[in-house]
């Protein structure tokens, strides 16, 4: 039998959706990226903590530091929004926190075509045939 997602699963989840429109189109301050993705949302289990993991998309790593100031500054601000979209008796206090999985996923990438592209280039040098089969075996 499927195991149900938890009440704090589902509250993550809600508030994960409620989080992305709301830095979307509700936060408005002029100092902040653009482009803000919430990659995730950990609640904690008496519901009054959350954690939310944020990404910024072509952002330098020294401006990085200045949204999360930022974002934290209006957490209070991003609660009360929070509040009034989920109907729930605890309202967690939130908390933004930087998510490196993108960056690392992008350069574990191109570590990786850096790699094939070297293999390739040896395997040249050396007389065979390159191979077009995307690690696939056949």
């Amino acid at each position: 039998m499927a195991k149900e997602f938890s009440r704090v699963d589902r509250l993550s989840q809600h508030i994960k959706k409620e989080m992305a429109v709301i830095l979307q189109r509700e936060i408005k301050d002029p100092r902040l990226h653009t482009m803000i993705t919430v990659s995730d949302v950990e609640v904690s289990r008496d519901l009054s903590h959350a954690k939310v993991f944020v990404t910024f998309l072509g952002m330098d790593d020294s401006k990085v530091e200045d949204n999360l100031k930022i974002l934290n500054d209006a957490a209070g601000f991003v609660r009360s929004l929070i509040g009034k979209r989920i109907q729930t008796r605890i309202v967690p206090h939130i908390r933004f926190a930087f998510d490196q999985s993108l960056n690392e996923g992008i350069r574990m990438a191109s570590l990786v075509a850096t790699v094939r592209q070297e293999d390739e280039r040896k395997r040249k040098d050396a007389g065979l045939e390159p191979t077009d089969n995307d690690g696939a075996d056949e």
